[in-house]
């Protein structure tokens, strides 16, 4: 399970299509599949709401750190030089 789950870390933290998840971690389908059995279980869910609650008990939880990442941001085809 460690294995898998490192995989699945690996392939969100380098935004790698799964079929390019490392070999040392099994095949890509595998690893899929595992990911994709425990986000319908609600795995990854439940482990950030108690990671987030083992963060208040500790008193550091601070919501100025909270932010929305986005990794597209798309301009207006004028904005871009293109011809109409």
């Amino acid at each position: 399970l460690r294995r898998l789950f490192n995989a699945v870390m690996w392939r969100f933290r380098t935004g790698a299509p799964w079929r390019d998840v490392p070999e040392e971690y099994g095949s890509w389908s595998t690893v899929y599949g595992a990911f994709q059995r425990w986000a319908v279980a609600g795995a990854f869910q439940t482990l950030m709401e108690a990671m987030i609650a083992e963060a208040a008990a500790r008193g550091q939880v601070d919501l100025d750190l909270v932010s929305v990442d986005s990794t597209v941001a798309r301009a207006h085809h004028h904005a871009a030089g293109m011809a109409v």
